[in-house]
């Protein structure tokens, strides 16, 4: 399994074009919200989307639970779960739906992390970045009792890469 992350492109639908467009051998793509793009832009279509605090598209759904090659990925934009302060409510949540990878933006900042075999992501912003001059997105790939995550910038550059181990 390998997937394509976005968040936070905050009318931006050029970017969201351009980062689809270099990840051809993606098996999914998820936007975390804030594209303040209609639910149905052309951009949009054949992505995993939720309703971010900056969209205004009732048609977004808050939370999406997908399966992929036998994993259960949570989505939700984050705000209605205070990322900000902790991932408490976060993880609470995750573990409601059985999930094993969230993903979720909000705060703008990229960040991964592997607590209690649940991977959570935050892609950052592909606009506004906070905690760093980047802009990024993730690509998550499942490895041999695994993940594999790479930030990338949007011209494609490697911000930060992790393997994590569960």
């Amino acid at each position: 399994m390998k997937i394509l992350v976005m968040s936070d492109t905050h009318s931006d639908s050029a970017v969201i074009t351009q980062v689809i467009g270099q990840n051809p051998d993606v098996n999914a793509v998820f936007h975390c919200g804030d594209s303040e793009l209609a639910y149905t832009a052309p951009e949009l279509s054949g992505v995993y989307k939720v309703r971010g605090n900056c969209d205004h598209d009732v048609d977004f759904p808050t939370e999406v639970v997908e399966e992929i090659d036998g994993h259960k990925i949570f989505m939700t934009h984050g705000h209605l779960f205070n990322v900000k302060s902790s991932l408490t409510a976060l993880s609470f949540r995750a573990k409601e739906v059985q999930a094993d990878i969230v993903l979720f933006g909000h705060s703008h900042v990229l960040g991964v992390e592997l607590v209690d075999g649940v991977l959570y992501v935050n892609p950052g912003s592909l606009l506004l970045p906070r905690g760093r001059k980047e802009k990024s997105f993730a690509v998550i790939e499942n490895i041999e009792n695994g993940w594999h995550i790479l930030f990338y910038t949007e011209e494609k550059n490697v911000i930060e890469e992790k393997t994590l181990l569960y």
